[in-house]
């Protein structure tokens, strides 16, 4: 077979990141896969998931919708791979446009350990882009891993003064 000047090679990165929480890792595995929790910090700042369905089972599906400050719609779909209460997720997540057609595919693997009270929590994300704007999104992967985290932490801290009951989101379609 000769190659051709269509056969490129899929652009691909990892994201690994390391945060610390002061929350017990229970908690913080809670908020991974329970929807009422993860449609509250999903995401980057600015964004909102109208939509998050999750079904937290190996082989169970993931539907989330998430709304940028534009109002623009990104829809993801996914599937839990591996769940191990409380100190590990594995899950695929595929970006995909409005027609349900994949853009992006990504394999995630969190995980959840004790750190003296607190919980260290790991994140390798490694992403395949399968169309030529999955470029863009690729290159924001780990500034929306940053803040999707950090937004996780204030849910957390929030919820850890409630006594480890998350407020239920107010989540708005429009």
């Amino acid at each position: 077979m000769t190659a051709s000047a269509d056969d490129e090679i899929s652009p691909t990165r990892e994201v690994n990141i390391t945060r610390v929480f002061d929350a017990p890792r229970s908690l913080v595995f809670k908020m991974w896969i329970e929807p009422e929790h993860m449609a509250q910090w999903w995401g980057p700042y600015g964004f909102t998931n109208p939509v998050c369905e999750l079904d937290a089972r190996v082989g169970g599906a993931i539907l989330i919708h998430m709304r940028g400050p534009d109002g623009v719609v990104y829809p993801m779909t996914g599937t839990f791979r591996e769940i191990v209460p409380p100190e590990r997720l594995v899950f695929t997540a595929v970006a995909e446009d409005m027609a349900g057609n994949p853009l992006l595919e990504a394999l995630t693997t969190v995980t959840f350990a004790e750190h003296g009270g607190k919980t260290k929590l790991t994140v390798h994300a490694r992403a395949v882009g399968l169309t030529p704007v999955a470029s863009q999104m690729l290159a924001g992967m780990e500034a929306g891993w940053t803040q999707s985290l950090e937004r996780l932490a204030e849910l957390v801290a929030r919820a850890g003064a409630l006594g480890g009951n998350a407020a239920t989101p107010r989540v708005r379609s429009q």
